[in-house]
């Protein structure tokens, strides 16, 4: 079969009249690759160009069709270059009209040849925002055509305006989809839907849901399309939260057909770390410490997600885990994102572990020659029963004895590949090793169960006793001098402070620019006090120097940017400064708050703000002040910022949603999750080519 006459779904975007190369290689950047991926790339907004509004009647703030004629054009030197057309009506004879009773358009980019062809009594439509300028009414850069037999451009339907990247106009997005359309008519998509699945909901079907999304007709609200409200919308995000939860629910039935090794254990090597703790477990610990026990104990796999709020206490969790596992006479490992991070899981299972005559082995990219082909060995052989490391755990050289337990900490960090790879080391003679991820990043529930359906979720949701709350203070930095005082005092009481440092703009370069010119200010200003600086274009061994020499308490004060979010755990840190918040979203004010307050003395975090600040931020710091939960405050961040801008974009194997809203869209969801089930018994030839409709590549594979 020719690509002319595939499927949509096989046939190639630049089988589409002007989509050459250039173009083809544009949409490529945003994942479009088929006719069918730019059927799904669904407009951001509409505009109403359905109206012709007389010059006369036009008012700021409205965007419309105008009609007119060139009265006068020129190019005005100014403050800015710019092109200058005034149009007045086009019954007016030419020079009848005083200039500021027409309408301005003004072009800041623009050819000679653009600047001749305005030549006065020439007759063209403009369409634009109109805006009050100095001397009269304005559109900025309009779109413009010249009459020239050309008929109307009044639309018959709304008009959708695309997410673009650099390179393709609207213009050219409305011919590709047009010729899209064209073709849905001729190979329509297959209705991977049964009735019995849709029919409750009252969705329309999904062909008749693209034409209408890319063409609305007029009249229809545009607040019910901004909002996702309207039945077409909620079609398509319906059928893409199918496809996600029938993938994650196919992982979770393919992972319970597979063997694994029951590991019971005799309870004397956890009877003896719970007999040396000098605290109780809360009750949250214990029942998740149970959910696990229980889940090691059975012989398939267990694939468990542990989320605990900054401090709650999941190491000593991890810990009990990897012993009864060693009680069953494998191994367990834990991975952690950085050096840093995992020397402290090392450093803490040591203490707790070294009277029950337990010492986990530290692998790492520090280690080299001999000290590495050692370690390397002790894991092998089975000697190095917990093993703690970074990604030098993935190594083809690193091999396992009986590797019984993952633990992955801060999953997101990690890649999915990498994830297999820690796994994959794990299978022998047909077991796969249980599976524990933790993370330390409040996911509300409602967003959890809807991107981690193949995982079992447990919760602490309880702060371990003695932990002081951190106080939290928003200070506005015409007030600098005094937070830096206070910092002084601080670091000779024999306390130790974070500086935190971040941007309004988006860039790491300038980030760590002024982290840098920071890190100078408060040494110059700091006389006698110690201070250090991590950002993220340090390398990593330098970074992990740094913290290392801040931990040992040799720095009093780390000035860093937001890559200390996750993971320090200093004791004796009580002091936190955090520039500019008002640009973070309030998970990750959470995480970097609870960098500190991990001791017993009281713990401030002082918020330094520029004013004035907007209403959204105000919001922000108010709820950072007066909340300490951290899935209290991630329910109220997906609230404000919706999913992606919570989770972050970078997130490694998280499933990235193209057209549902986990928040927006909370009502499908569980209704998805029944239909993926019913796809999964009832009609499996479906449930393949639906994931591939929608997850392609992107299939969430986090390791069955």
């Amino acid at each position: 079969m020719s690509a002319i006459d595939s499927p949509l779904d096989q046939r190639p975007v630049n089988s589409l009249k002007g989509a050459g190369p250039r173009v083809a290689e544009r949409l490529l950047r945003l994942g479009i690759r088929t006719v069918q991926d730019l059927l799904f790339h669904l407009p951001l907004r509409y505009q109403d160009r359905s109206r012709l509004s007389p010059l006369a009647a036009l008012c700021p703030g409205i965007e419309t069709w105008v009609e007119g004629q060139v009265l006068d054009a020129g190019i005005s030197a100014g403050r800015r270059r710019s092109l200058k057309v005034w149009l007045g009506p086009v019954d007016l004879p030419t020079g009848e009209m005083a200039f500021g009773q027409g309408l301005l358009l003004r072009f800041f980019h623009f050819s000679a040849q653009q600047a001749a062809a305005f030549r006065p009594g020439e007759r063209l439509y403009c369409y634009g925002e109109v805006r009050q300028g100095p001397q009269s009414l304005e559109m900025i850069h309009p779109e413009y055509r010249f009459q020239r037999g050309d008929p109307s451009p009044l639309s018959a339907h709304l008009t959708p305006v695309y997410p673009s990247t650099e390179g393709l106009s609207q213009r050219q997005w409305w011919a590709l989809t047009e010729q899209a359309l064209v073709l849905l008519e001729r190979w329509p998509l297959a209705e991977l839907l049964p009735p019995e699945v849709l029919a409750p909901l009252g969705l329309p079907g999904l062909n008749d849901a693209l034409k209408f999304i890319h063409r609305p007709s007029l009249g229809t609200p545009l607040a019910e399309l901004a909002e996702g409200r309207h039945p077409a919308i909620r079609r398509l995000a319906f059928e893409e939260l199918v496809a996600q939860q029938a993938s994650l629910r196919r992982l979770r039935r393919a992972a319970h057909t597979l063997a694994a090794p029951v590991l019971v254990g005799d309870g004397r090597l956890v009877g003896g770390l719970r007999a040396s703790l000098p605290f109780q477990l809360t009750a949250a610990q214990e029942r998740v410490i149970a959910e696990i026990s229980a889940d090691l104990k059975q012989p398939r796999p267990m694939r468990r997600l542990l989320q605990g709020d900054v401090g709650s206490g999941k190491t000593i969790l991890a810990a009990l885990a990897a012993l009864q596992v060693v009680e069953s006479g494998h191994q367990a490992a834990l991975m952690a994102p950085t050096e840093l991070l995992a020397e402290q899981h090392q450093r803490n299972l040591s203490q707790w572990l070294a009277p029950l005559g337990i010492a986990p082995v530290l692998l790492a990219g520090r280690h080299k020659g001999r000290e590495r082909e050692a370690r390397r060995q002790a894991i092998a052989s089975g000697e190095a029963q917990i093993v703690v490391g970074t990604h030098a755990l993935i190594q083809e050289d690193v091999v396992f004895r009986g590797l019984g337990l993952i633990i992955i900490d801060e999953q997101h960090r990690f890649g999915v590949h990498q994830r297999l790879k820690l796994r994959e080391k794990g299978r022998t003679q047909g077991l796969h090793p249980h599976q524990l991820i933790m993370t330390a990043t409040p996911i509300p529930r409602s967003l959890a169960m809807t991107l981690y359906a193949d995982l079992d979720l447990s919760v602490i949701d309880e702060r371990p006793p003695g932990r002081t709350p951190v106080i939290t203070r928003a200070v506005p930095d015409t007030r600098r001098d005094e937070v830096i005082e206070r910092v002084r005092l601080a670091c000779l009481s024999g306390r130790q402070a974070y500086w935190v440092c971040t941007l309004i703009e988006e860039s790491e370069v300038l980030e760590c620019q002024a982290a840098e010119e920071t890190a100078r200010e408060l040494q110059a200003r700091l006389q006698g006090v110690r201070a250090g600086l991590v950002h993220g274009r340090l390398k990593a061994q330098e970074r992990d120097a740094v913290m290392g020499e801040f931990a040992a308490g040799r720095l009093d004060l780390l000035v860093a940017t937001t890559v200390i979010e996750v993971g320090v755990d200093i004791p004796n840190a009580s002091l936190m400064i955090i520039e500019n918040p008002e640009r973070l979203g309030l998970a990750q004010l959470h995480q970097l708050r609870g960098r500190v307050g991990r001791g017993a003395v009281e713990s401030y975090c002082l918020l330094l703000y520029h004013p004035p600040l907007s209403e959204i931020a105000r919001e922000r710091l108010a709820i950072i002040r007066n909340l300490t939960d951290g899935f209290a405050i991630a329910e109220r961040d997906l609230a404000m910022r919706g999913a992606g801008e919570v989770l972050g974009t970078r997130q490694s194997g998280v499933l990235q949603l193209r057209i549902a809203q986990p928040l927006r869209d909370q009502p499908l969801v569980a209704p998805a999750q029944r239909a993926a089930d019913v796809l999964l018994d009832r009609y499996p030839e479906f449930v393949t080519p639906l994931i591939d409709r929608w997850l392609g590549e992107r299939e969430h594979d986090g390791g069955v």
